[in-house]
């Protein structure tokens, strides 16, 4: 063991001595590390539904190319450019594939918003002394509003959620087709 380790030890050791000795500052340690991980998520929250925000938008320019192309392919087939037409179907393939893929994205940044907003409330409810001892995480593609359950949320948060998401179920519909 190195000195460094070694002067690790000794201090862990004396903190916690402190903090046996001291049970009000024990507790106020773990109410600033609460605070402090409150804090994280929040900046981690900001930073998905930014990152959301804009993987949403080239998913939206990306159905736009989409439909362009479709035109495209339409335009071709009746000026009967035969290979042409092909080009661009294939085109458009690759660019429903790509949306395939950014929709993937987009689900699990909606399942980390998710989980994020889970241990939000559930420090919350650490703060005010009601957690629960048997609650458990919300499962995998919970959305942010099941997870959640709304906590810290206002109805213009909840109804912009519920309008992103209804634009995105359209979008996966009409790059399904």
């Amino acid at each position: 063991m190195s000195w460094l380790d070694d002067l690790e030890a000794r201090l862990e050791s004396q903190l916690e001595d402190f903090l046996r000795t001291n049970p009000d500052q024990e507790a106020l340690l773990a109410e600033q590390e609460r605070r402090d991980r409150q804090e994280a998520l929040r900046r981690q929250r900001l930073q998905l539904q930014e990152e959301a925000e804009r993987a949403r938008a080239a998913l939206l320019q990306l159905a736009s190319d989409i439909r362009c192309w479709q035109e495209r392919v339409a335009k071709a087939r009746r000026a009967g450019a035969e290979e042409l037409a092909k080009r661009a179907e294939t085109h458009v393939a690759g660019l429903r594939e790509q949306g395939r893929q950014r929709w993937q994205t987009l689900t699990e940044l909606g399942q980390r918003f998710g989980a994020v907003e889970w241990e939000l409330s559930q420090l919350g409810r650490q703060a005010t002394g009601a957690a629960a001892p048997s609650a458990t995480a919300p499962a995998a593609g919970a959305s942010a509003a099941e997870a959640g359950g709304g906590a810290g949320n206002d109805l213009g948060e909840a109804w912009a959620a519920f309008e992103a998401q209804q634009d995105l179920e359209a979008l996966k519909q009409r790059l399904q087709r």
